[in-house]
């Protein structure tokens, strides 16, 4: 028996009860009490409506009285504009308005296709979920999770189970992920990673927008380049300028030239191979056995690998066990292993004081141990006389000097020199004081005094007896003594100020992990 636009008398519909599925058209209609009590078989170009919902199927079985209906081939449940259902097999009860969809499920929204082998969709919610993994296409995205679901309303999906996001650039894997179709918005949290060609994401909190490639991260996050890692408390990167930032405990870590910058707001520009750090800056560079920690206001890291370049600016400072100094600013070239202390330099090794106009240190990149020193314009070297309370000084213009183990172990001072020296005989009892002129002077550095002293070329002058120089001669023109400038650690390096805000900073960081603690 068959009828056209629920006509059938022995089977009446009523379309104005929102309540009830109604069946507005079928090619056959059957009742068998026998085989399915309360059902009817409906079977060719069906057509059920509910309260808003067409559902079409090849074949189905009707139940009244539970105003309920299982569908069977080319099963689609369309839902106004926005939401379209096809399966193999479905059911829908109009009491719960719940459908259930299986066999080769694939829901579509106007921004979204949703693929999985069974899903539930409550309409009263608007809410449709899967639990036996499914795929999103949206847009230039592919999202795939063990469990997912869909909010009509908001246009969001939330993932969770082995989360992953392909945008054709960049691949997302976490286990929990809000993801909102229109404007392509992800949230993640938890352990999640976001991957590229060339850079690599972890975080357990942030926010990616894959329309234009840029990610905010705020918990245990950081980025790792071929050779640099950024860490910080927040992270911004943007993928399509291969730009990042970070605010508060930032960490830049160069791998290949074992350096590690921190400070609390840092800049990579990765196209450029550049990075900046400001807010209580401070480098570490690891060199056998040893570290050298370089604090400024400002430091700029450029250039591959091996030929990157360190600039550190105003008020620099710098401290290792067996060196420390101060200067206006810093370069410093991997590629000649020259490094350039500029702006009224000041230099002390163990006993030694060095100043002058400008400074290069010279590093061995084999041994990583300094090599050599050249001091240009207004040289003068000091030491503190070893029993006395006199001093030990060289003026020149020029100077270079030679390191072993890291020590100053011989000096040539270089045009228009002069020197005060106290000489002392082998029970360090007082010879004289020599106050000398001459083109120049060597000295051999033997346990970090000055000894084997050489005058050349033009020398004048003589050795005073202690009793015959007046104290007003016993200090060349231009002689400052600034053992209280100098950096005798590493709690030294930074001003009173920045150490404030250093603390501060890092407070700050330890409240809030504190609330966010279970």
């Amino acid at each position: 028996m068959g009828w056209l636009n629920g006509q059938n008398p022995s089977f009446p519909n009523n379309p104005e009860d929102p309540k009830k599925i109604y069946i507005e058209k079928a090619d056959f209609f059957d009742v068998n009490q026998t085989e399915i009590p309360d059902a009817a078989l409906l079977r060719g170009n069906i057509i059920a409506k509910h309260d808003g919902a067409v559902l079409y199927c090849n074949t189905a079985y009707y139940f009244k009285k539970e105003n309920y209906i299982k569908c069977f081939g080319n099963v689609r449940l369309v839902q106004g504009d926005t939401i379209t259902m096809t399966s193999e097999y479905g059911e829908y009860n109009g009491n719960n308005k719940l459908a259930y969809a299986q066999g080769n499920v694939v829901l579509t929204s106007p921004n979204s296709t949703l693929k999985t082998s069974l899903l539930h969709f409550d309409r009263a919610t608007q809410e449709a979920y899967y639990r036996t993994g499914g795929t999103i296409y949206s847009g230039q995205n592919t999202l795939e999770s063990i469990t997912g679901t869909y909010y009509t309303n908001a246009k969001m999906f939330n993932f969770q189970q082995k989360v992953q996001v392909f945008n054709g650039s960049a691949t997302i894997n976490t286990d929990f992920l809000d993801y909102y179709e229109v404007n392509g918005h992800a949230y993640v949290k938890g352990p999640s990673t976001i991957k590229d060609k060339d850079t690599f994401i972890y975080t357990e909190k942030g926010f990616y927008d894959t329309k234009l490639d840029v990610s905010d991260m705020d918990k245990n996050s950081y980025i790792l380049y071929k050779d640099r890692r950024i860490e910080g408390d927040f992270i911004y990167y943007d993928k399509k300028r291969d730009f990042s930032k970070a605010t508060r405990n930032v960490k830049i870590t160069d791998t290949v030239n074992n350096m590690i910058v921190t400070g609390h707001y840092g800049e990579m520009y990765q196209a450029k191979d550049s990075a900046i750090i400001t807010k209580s800056a401070l480098a570490k560079t690891l060199m056998e056995n040893d570290t050298l920690y370089i604090h400024a206001q400002k430091m700029i890291l450029s250039g591959k690998p091996e030929s990157r370049v360190m600039r550190a600016y105003y008020n620099v400072r710098f401290y290792k066990s067996d060196m420390s100094g101060k200067c206006d600013s810093l370069y410093s070239d991997e590629k000649t292993s020259i490094t350039q202390l500029i702006g009224n330099p000041v230099l002390w090794n163990f006993k030694n004081q060095m100043t002058g106009d400008l400074m290069h240190l010279i590093h061995n990149k084999e041994t990583e141990k300094l090599d050599s020193l050249k001091v240009f314009n207004n040289t003068f070297l000091v030491s503190k006389d070893t029993l006395g309370t006199g001093f030990n000084q060289v003026k020149g213009v020029f100077l270079n000097g030679r390191f072993e183990d890291n020590k100053l172990r011989e000096v040539d001072v270089i045009k228009n020199t002069e020197i005060i020296y106290y000489l002392r005989n082998d029970n360090q009892e007082m010879i004289g004081i020599n106050k000398s002129v001459c083109s120049k002077i060597n000295m051999l550095v033997q346990g970090n005094t000055m000894e084997d002293i050489t005058l050349m070329d033009q020398v004048e002058g003589e050795i005073y007896p202690e009793d015959e120089l007046p104290e007003n001669a016993r200090k060349l023109r231009g002689f400052i003594w600034r053992q209280d400038e100098r950096i005798q650690s590493v709690d030294d390096l930074m001003p009173e100020e920045e150490k404030a805000y250093d603390l501060k900073m890092k407070q700050e960081a330890r409240e809030e992990k504190e609330k966010t603690t279970p």
